[in-house]
């Protein structure tokens, strides 16, 4: 079954605002901090930048959800991002996105490029923001991203309700002004109400910023081919040799 299809016809009993369970325990709790206070964390501690933006599946452009990206830089041009569903310390995991610069994405094959969305109009239109962060600060960070493009899984369809992770992964794409990628008004005020802002004063702030010469011809690939992407899983014969000497 592709999960980006329909809903699962069986799902575990709960309203879906929080996974089925029971509470924690105290003993967990004592774990949990005693581990909090003796480990690391590095991956975790390199998440440098918290993102709001907006998101819709491949498959259905109809479906849009809001997003947090919480990021972290391995190099220039590359970027990754754990993706919740909301900012709040219950936030649930609903995907991973990998960011890459232009420059990066030439060097892929067509048929891999075509699973990778543009960031130009998300970032100039002001649907990218990072919460409170002042825009003279980042101002220079923008720039960077607006040639740089995304491949974002969604494993969690919160949206629809799932109260689990369930079934495939979703191919997610970025909005964009072309009618389908247009986000959804009520979306749009509900983000700005919370955090206070105003998109479309945003978007007046970055009007200098300079859009690039050219945009990968197969990203964003439902935009002139008129599809998108849905996964299916099936079984597989398990491979028992290794596939090299």
């Amino acid at each position: 079954m592709a999960s980006s299809d329909k809903t699962p016809d069986q799902m575990p009993p709960g309203d879906g605002s929080l996974p089925p369970g029971k509470g924690m325990t105290i003993t967990q709790s004592m774990v949990d901090k005693g581990a909090e206070m003796m480990q690391s964390f590095k991956p975790i501690k390199q998440m440098s930048q918290h993102v709001c933006s907006f998101a819709c599946y491949s498959h259905d452009m109809s479906r849009q959800i809001e997003t947090h990206h919480y990021v972290s830089r391995l190099n220039n041009d590359f970027l990754q991002c754990a993706v919740y569903d909301s900012d709040h310390p219950n936030a649930r995991l609903i995907g991973v996105e990998y960011i890459i610069s232009g420059r990066i994405l030439e060097t892929l094959l067509p048929e891999e490029q075509k699973l990778w969305h543009s960031h130009a109009h998300e970032i100039t239109s002001g649907l990218w923001t990072n919460p409170r962060v002042p825009e003279m600060i980042n101002s220079g960070e923008l720039q960077d991203l607006v040639n740089t493009y995304g491949k974002f899984w969604c494993t969690w369809q919160t949206d629809r309700g799932d109260r689990l992770p369930l079934g495939a992964p979703a191919l997610m794409m970025s909005p964009q002004e072309a009618e389908l990628g247009i986000i959804k008004i009520d979306l749009l005020k509900n983000r700005d109400d919370k955090y206070r802002m105003s998109t479309d004063a945003l978007k007046k702030s970055r009007a200098s910023l300079k859009m690039p010469e050219s945009m990968n011809r197969m990203a964003d690939y439902w935009k002139h081919a008129g599809k998108g992407f849905a996964i299916d899983i099936k079984e597989a014969q398990i491979k028992t040799t290794a596939p090299f000497p």
